[in-house]
Parts: structure tokens; sequence; C-alpha cells
């Protein structure tokens, strides 16, 4: 059987697998995003700005530093993460008390003036970066060539979002995480000094911004205007999902990249906004997401 429902199985397949690719980015974004708002309840309108620092300096670390992918992929969403450590430090931290809104603008604020600075320093254009020698070339599955790249991106996403989701759920260190978020009076009665577990939080959830960034940098132009499209479709990812549900994020992010590579094979018009109308469908429904907690 080489179709199904008149669509070529080997096409469809084909556009699955590269869907789970966006899929990825999808849920390493989301997961950053959500772990940001389920820790501390702020939108985190900076993250697709966190996501475009990490790709620029990686290209940067290559064309000025001669740091190749190996080295960015280890030393880049550090760097990012004590970035955004050092904004919490000085910035949000003044303004947790208060109405949510004023973090909503102050991250907007913060994306407008990276974005901007890195506008003004090195241009709009997108610039290439190489993929590795190590990950050149094709698998072949089949019924279509997969880029060994972009497996790569696929296994290292999925690892990183498993041990995020096991290290909050599962471990201790999770556990002071969401007693701190809960309960923050109670949590430092016992001897936790919660302002550092809120400036970790925060500052993990912009290194896997970072991270989504290095492993975006091969796959397409690095430019200071790379988040724009990515990040508005990765709030609609973590809103489906639910705000601040971790295992919500990870799953809706690669399901939504599955169902956005079915519609390109179906009806290729629609699939640039079709996880917009997934996101008015399940608010319709269920407007805490699927995997949000109704109040």
């Amino acid at each position: 059987m080489n179709e199904l429902f008149g669509i070529p199985l080997a096409a469809l397949l084909g556009q699955l697998v590269l869907g789970l690719v966006n899929g990825s980015f999808y849920a390493l974004l989301s997961l950053g995003l959500a772990i940001i708002f389920g820790m501390l309840h702020i939108i985190n309108f900076a993250h697709g700005a966190l996501y475009m620092m990490g790709a620029m300096l990686a290209w940067m670390a290559l064309h000025y530093f001669g740091l190749g992918y190996w080295q960015a992929l280890v030393l880049v969403p550090p760097l990012v993460g004590a970035f955004a450590v050092a904004v919490e430090r000085t910035l949000l931290r003044r303004i947790y008390r208060l109405d949510p809104l004023y973090g909503l603008l102050l991250t907007f604020g913060l994306a407008l003036v990276t974005g901007g600075a890195f506008r003004h320093a090195f241009g709009a254009g997108g610039q290439p970066y190489a993929i590795p020698p190590q990950l050149a070339g094709a698998i072949d599955l089949g019924f279509m060539f997969l880029p060994k790249y972009r497996a790569w991106v696929i296994a290292v996403s999925l690892a990183v979002c498993l041990a995020s989701w096991y290290v909050i759920e599962k471990t201790r260190l999770g556990a002071y995480l969401r007693a701190a978020t809960e309960n923050p009076k109670l949590t430092q009665a016992f001897g936790i000094n919660v302002p550092i577990m809120v400036m970790l939080t925060f500052g993990c959830g912009a290194a896997l911004a970072a991270l989504a960034g290095v492993l975006a940098a091969p796959t397409t132009q690095v430019s200071p205007l790379m988040s724009s499209n990515m990040i508005i479709t990765v709030f609609a990812v973590v809103v489906i999902g639910g705000m601040g549900s971790i295992l919500g994020a990870v799953l809706t992010g690669l399901g939504l990249g599955l169902i956005e590579g079915l519609t390109k094979v179906v009806y290729a018009e629609a699939s640039s906004t079709v996880v917009f109308v997934v996101m008015a469908i399940v608010l319709a429904l269920r407007p805490a997401g699927l995997f949000g907690k109704e109040k």
C-alpha cells in the first residue's frame, strides 16, 4: 500500500519526521517558557530574544574566537543563563510583588532592547552557520533521507526535555522548587534559600532557550530577527499545553510539530496557521489548556 487517503505514504511519513524536528524545537523552547511561568508566574516575553541570543553567540564564537559548534553547545547556554540571572537580580526581583502585568511589560521591553542591540551591531541580514562535520550527511529511512543533524536535534531535545521533567517532578530539588513557588515564606522557614532558587530557575529557563538557539543555528540563517515567528508559535504551544505545565509544554510541542507536518501534506497553505486553529479549539473546550489545572 503506497497511498493513504490518496496521499503518497512516503510523502506523509517524510513530512511527519520533519514535523517532529520542528516539534523538538517547539518542545525545548516551550519547556523553558513553561518552567519560568510555572515556577515564577512570569510571562517571559524575552524568551525569543534569549533564543536568538543563543544562536547569535554561537555564530560570534565561531567567527570571532574560532570556537566550533561543540564548544558553543557547552558554553553558550550557561552564558545566556548568567545574563538572565543578572536580569533577574537587578530588574525582575523588584516587581515580584506587583501585578504580573509589570513582569510582562518588563520582559517585552527587554526583548525589544536586546533585539535592537543585536540588529544595530550585526544588521538584520542572516548569517550562515555550518553543520559540524561529525553530523554531516543523511540517514536512509527507506522512505526519505533524514539529515543526521536533524536526527541529532530530535535526540538532544527529547533527552533534555525528559531530564528537565524528571528533575522538576521526581527529585528533591524539584520538590524544593515547587514548594518555593507555592508557599515561599514557609519554605524559607525550613532553611531553603528561596531567592537563590528563583534566580536559578530563571537562569535555567533562559539557558534552555539558548540551547534551542544553538541547535537551530545550523538549520537556519542566524539573524537578530530569527525569533519573531518561532516565539509566537511557542507561546501558542504553552497556552495549548496549559500555562506552567512542564509535561504539557513538551508533549504539545511535539504533537503540534507533527500536526504541522501533516498539514503540509494535506493542505500546505494552512500549515502556518494550523497551530492557532488548534489553540482556538482547545481554549474553547478547555480554557486552562490540555494539561493545565482548572481553577
